[in-house]
């Protein structure tokens, strides 16, 4: 996986997760790490990236708002999101944006 994700022209979706941690991570890493190859997989995927210091944000990217629906309804997902609210993160917010313009080199 590069560092910055090769995103199509736009328009696309970001789905933006910011996160503090919990002091449990038992089975974090490798949750995580799963959701991240069934991600790669659904339909409408386009990459991620992420960071974490203090403050960990993930930005996935998404051909279309059905995708992203259809991402956060998938069973394993959602087995990973019950366990990031009730164990893994003391605080998270997720966001959902409309990438009209991109640039760079």
């Amino acid at each position: 996986m590069s560092v910055i994700a090769k995103t199509p022209e736009p328009p696309y979706y970001a789905v933006i997760f910011s996160s503090i941690r919990s002091e449990d991570d038992e089975g974090y890493g490798e949750m995580a790490d799963r959701m991240l190859l069934l991600a790669a997989e659904q339909e409408g995927f386009l990459g991620v990236e992420s960071a974490r210091e203090e403050l960990g944000i993930t930005v996935s990217y998404w051909a279309d708002l059905e995708s992203i629906k259809a991402w956060k309804a998938n069973a394993q997902h959602r087995q990973a999101q019950a366990l990031g609210h009730s164990r893994w993160y003391s605080h998270f917010k997720t966001r959902i944006a409309k990438v009209e313009r991109d640039y760079g080199i």
